[in-house]
């Protein structure tokens, strides 16, 4: 099984991230990936990266979820 993460701009529409990052965001497993999403979703942000789905195998998994900090 593979997991990824699929990265979405503002609009819903699916986006690439920087190519440092596109490159790693494969893994083993879910903890791996989820692990990976909270150690680099600032950067992510700041390439215009809105959100994002977790896949496995090419299934979605859950998303979007924003990677965005929830205002009141």
């Amino acid at each position: 099984m593979t997991w990824t993460w699929q990265f979405l701009d503002s609009n819903a529409c699916v986006t690439s991230a920087p190519d440092e990052l596109e490159s790693e965001a494969q893994f083993h497993a879910q903890a791996d990936a989820e692990t990976w999403i909270g150690e680099n979703w600032q950067e992510l942000v700041d390439a215009g990266v809105h959100s994002v789905n977790l896949l496995d195998a090419g299934s979605l998994v859950y998303g979007p979820m924003s990677l965005h900090p929830e205002t009141s």
